[in-house]
């Protein structure tokens, strides 16, 4: 099988910058959910909001990921793509013009806040089957309304992120990827499961040897503080590993906070680290080794 790598990440915030308190609605809707009033408990800190159509977000996020790469597929990643079958096909001919890119694509949302670790999933298997040589994986969100902003899980901001897959040596590379669901829960009214957080482990990690512990760093979503550090830490990671700086500065951007997180985190040479997302009823994860050495 080919090797596959993980290469010059980026990501794209709104570029409108606002506190969590100038959220319309913000005080009513904490009150709906018994949320007591500190910022610092649940790392209500600033989001980020666009005007600007999901299109333009896809190709200025990609266009800091590509330069004389040869891209021949692109993964494109949203929670809610713009339109219908009927208006798809202007919206891809603009991304792809914008992007200088002629080649396959595909789009993936069902998967929710797990859309983007899984399309880095996707992207791996055809690197590793020399299906495609370089594939381009952006996730893009906005929400509809500003009354979407905050939820009883997070605080959203409007953003994207995206990297290439390649068969180059380059960044990260990428030891494997790896999914878990339980259909019952799959309701948005479910918590999110350290269990499945566990199997996935066990498929990605054991045969490399690892356990938890040995990773150097876990990249999740920017959910509220005590969501996100109870459900890690019951999935076996320690408080060291994980970094919940993010949950104020960016907010929760949807599929697209792993990248972000890993953009953000000096990592260090050897180490390995975990991309993870999860939802009500699915965790999905990719695992990646930084070199020891610069790789060309």
């Amino acid at each position: 099988m080919t090797p596959a790598y993980l290469t010059a990440p980026g990501y794209l915030l709104g570029e409108i910058e606002q506190d969590h308190h100038e959220i319309p609605g913000f005080a009513a809707r904490a009150r709906e959910y018994g949320m007591q009033p500190d910022a610092r408990l649940w790392g209500w800190g600033k989001v980020r909001r666009t005007e600007k159509p999901l299109e333009e977000l896809v190709i200025e996020t990609g266009k800091t990921v590509i330069d004389s790469a040869d891209v021949d597929f692109l993964v494109l990643c949203s929670t809610r793509f713009p339109g219908d079958a009927h208006t798809h096909g202007g919206f891809m001919e603009t991304i792809m013009s914008g992007l200088g890119l002629d080649c396959a694509f595909l789009g993936l949302t069902l998967n929710r806040c797990t859309n983007l670790v899984t399309g880095l999933g996707v992207a791996e298997a055809f690197v590793r089957t020399g299906t495609y040589r370089n594939v381009l994986v952006i996730t893009a969100d906005r929400c509809a309304t500003e009354s979407e902003r905050m939820e009883n899980f997070a605080l959203f901001s409007d953003g994207a992120a995206g990297c290439l897959v390649t068969a180059r040596p380059g960044d990260y590379e990428i030891l494997g990827s790896a999914g878990a669901q339980d259909i019952r829960t799959l309701d948005w009214g479910n918590e999110i499961s350290a269990d499945l957080s566990r199997q996935v482990n066990d498929i990605l990690l054991t045969p490399h040897g690892l356990a938890p512990g040995d990773l150097a760093g876990v990249l999740h979503s920017n959910l509220y503080t005590p969501i996100v550090v109870m459900k890690e830490r019951l999935a076996g990671f320690t408080l060291a590993q994980l970094d919940t700086a993010n949950t104020a500065r960016t907010g929760h951007c949807f599929a697209a906070d792993p990248l972000i997180n890993l953009v953000d985190r000096r990592t260090e040479p050897g180490g390995y680290y975990l991309l993870a997302a999860s939802v009500p009823g699915s965790r999905a994860a990719m695992l990646l080794h930084k070199p020891t050495t610069a790789m060309s």
